[in-house]
């Protein structure tokens, strides 16, 4: 299986982007908010959650974080007038985080602000290492203004132990995921079999802690390492939810949605599909082969 996610990057560069398209049109919902919302009936209308995401990160004008953001207040009036059940994410670096901090905090406070007032929240995604203090400092910032916000925290990052001690004082809301950025290896666990300890470490602590997390992984022992957590802990589906990214594994999501588990997907849509998508595909190999997999039909167990 490695050696065919790894082939699958290898010809990456040689794939025309109509082809890219072809794939992606997979897991992107589309380059419209329509598109997106279309995308998210559906889900509600299979018992679904979802959150949607405008793609776009490492914004370097103003202009486009002031653009981005606009976007943002349009998708939470959309979710309203409709009665969908989705809420939103967004990156940092969408929102000027690499321009002016301030700004981006501002812009953040702004849509974070519109979504209280729609009785809807947003998830603060987490991007690479060098964004990691300024995202979980932008968090506690925005924390103590309003309840309906989340952040992130990356399974494969060696700190993410010790930052979720005070992200259980404050009781986040949080999305667990294993990390998708290339990181060093001082900084971030490589082994497989020890990322995916580390997530039932964390997600133990955190369940445990009062924190109401995001289970976001399509791996199948992870899955059921947090199955056995939650049943250890005598959670109810209230206490938490699992989380996937459209188009990954859906026989996977309709098993956990089949046995009572609350699970949203992952909605992005925008322009960015193409810069996102090979960025992506590179950066997880084994998204790439099993969507790849997925598309030309073939069997694939779950990464």
């Amino acid at each position: 299986m490695e050696l065919f996610n790894h082939i699958v990057l290898g010809a990456m560069p040689l794939v025309p982007k109509y082809f890219v398209g072809r794939v992606a049109s997979r897991y992107i919902a589309g380059e419209e908010l329509d598109d997106a919302l279309r995308v998210v009936r559906n889900l509600n209308s299979d018992g679904a959650l979802a959150t949607i995401d405008l793609l776009g990160e490492d914004t370097l004008r103003r202009e486009q974080a002031e653009e981005a953001t606009a976007v943002y207040h349009k998708i939470l009036d959309a979710i309203k007038s409709d009665g969908l059940q989705s809420n939103i994410s967004l990156k940092p670096t969408h929102l000027g985080l690499k321009i002016d901090k301030e700004l981006c905090r501002n812009l953040i406070s702004e849509i974070v602000a519109h979504a209280a007032d729609t009785g809807n929240f947003l998830r603060i995604d987490m991007e690479d290492n060098t964004c990691t203090n300024d995202t979980l400092e932008l968090y506690y910032w925005l924390r103590k203004r309003f309840e309906n916000v989340g952040v992130v925290i990356q399974a494969y990052m060696r700190r993410s132990i010790k930052d979720i001690e005070r992200l259980k004082e404050v009781k986040a809301n949080l999305r667990l995921c294993k990390g998708i950025y290339r990181e060093p290896r001082s900084i971030a666990w490589r082994n497989r079999a020890i990322i995916i300890q580390n997530y039932a470490l964390l997600l133990r602590e955190l369940l445990r802690g009062g924190c109401y997390v995001g289970i976001a992984t399509h791996c199948e022992e992870t899955i059921w390492r947090a199955l056995n957590i939650i049943r250890e802990l005598g959670l109810t589906p209230e206490q938490y939810e699992f989380q996937m990214l459209l188009g990954v594994e859906p026989e996977l999501r309709n098993i956990l949605m089949d046995n009572g588990h609350r699970l949203r997907v992952y909605v992005p849509f925008g322009e960015e599909w193409y810069a996102y998508s090979t960025r992506r595909l590179k950066e997880n190999p084994q998204i790439a082969g099993h969507v790849v997999r997925d598309f030309l039909g073939l069997s694939s167990q779950s990464k």
